[in-house]
């Protein structure tokens, strides 16, 4: 090597951003895992420990766990927010739109990686996507014209179609978007749409009773951590009711929904894996853009059709990405 290369080589070396000499050495950093609903799915967690494992932290050995989780008790959020805060942990690995906020409201400085947010930017998580600021940043759940493609796909199931219940939090901020969309896009679609919402589990009966007595010709059930943590009892209740269903994500058809369309939950997870290791390296949440949705899923649950009595066009067959049978 001449002289010339090797100064240039101790020259970069020098000039290494410190966000990439910034992990400690020895030092066993904190995680928070943060969320409104139930604890997480085996699946989900496999995907998030496998994805660190990947980029070479160790459970035990460099990194630690902290999970919080509210199981839909929203009261108790600002409560679990301030206990991440108060074990200051290095960064909150924060699911959905209402636990990453009361995340920020506990805290201005400590990290927090949204897993699948709603919209990060009108919920006010974040001041730009490209630019989000202070420190939240992570991955978004909201992509355009999902709860009109929702109401497409019904239509092209169901060419009668004039009808539609809705179940959507009316407590999460997401949800009410996502509902506002869908809305438009039934008058566009002259499709009726009617409005079911929670607030809590206690709720989810009742609109579900109410769904078959209003004789809706389908429901849409938008995708947050309540109707996901009960995607089981209302894909049941649809099945008693014989109400074909169209969900936000995948895991809906897998607990027996009819249908599901949204951006695919592994493919933010791991990409916010990413985030996560970028800044345990210290880089900053201001300097990470928000990122959105690249991976869509349309799952057919081709059991609960038949069990429906309905014949999936095989148009809409072609398309899905998996059908299960």
């Amino acid at each position: 090597m001449i002289r010339r290369e090797f100064i240039t080589l101790l020259g970069g070396a020098a000039a290494w951003p410190l966000a990439a000499r910034a992990q400690q050495a020895g030092k066993v950093y904190r995680i928070g895992v943060f969320t409104q609903g139930a604890p997480l799915m085996s699946k989900t967690w496999s995907i998030f420990i496998d994805g660190l494992n990947e980029l070479g932290w160790t459970e035990g050995k460099n990194i630690a766990f902290e999970p919080r989780y509210a199981e839909n008790d929203l009261a108790r959020l600002p409560e679990l927010a301030a206990e991440l805060v108060r074990l200051n942990v290095d960064v909150i690995l924060a699911f959905g739109t209402l636990a990453p906020l009361a995340a920020k409201r506990a805290s201005a400085t400590i990290p927090i990686v949204l897993a699948n947010a709603g919209d990060p930017l009108r919920s006010g998580l974040v001041v730009s996507l490209a630019q989000p600021g202070g420190n939240v940043t992570g991955m978004s759940l909201m992509a355009p014209d999902l709860g009109g493609k929702r109401l497409e796909l019904l239509k092209e199931l169901l060419p009668r179609l004039s009808r539609v219940a809705v179940i959507w939090n009316a407590a999460n901020p997401y949800s009410a978007l996502v509902f506002e969309e869908t809305r438009g896009a039934a008058k566009t679609l002259a499709i009726e749409l009617q409005s079911l919402e929670v607030r809590g589990p206690d709720d989810l009966g009742v609109v579900l009773d109410s769904a078959g007595r209003k004789r809706a010709d389908a429901l849409v059930t938008v995708e947050d951590p309540l109707t996901f943590n009960h995607r089981k009892q209302i894909a049941d209740s649809c099945a008693k009711n014989r109400l074909p269903a169209i969900y936000g994500l995948r895991e809906y058809a897998d607990a027996g929904g009819l249908m599901a369309y949204g951006a695919s939950q592994d493919d933010l997870l791991r990409r916010a894996v990413g985030y996560v290791n970028k800044i345990l390296k210290g880089v900053k949440p201001a300097d990470l853009p928000v990122q959105q949705p690249t991976k869509f899923e349309l799952i057919i649950n081709l059991k609960t059709a038949k069990a429906l009595g309905l014949e999936i066009p095989p148009t809409l067959l072609a398309r899905a990405d998996e059908v299960i049978e």
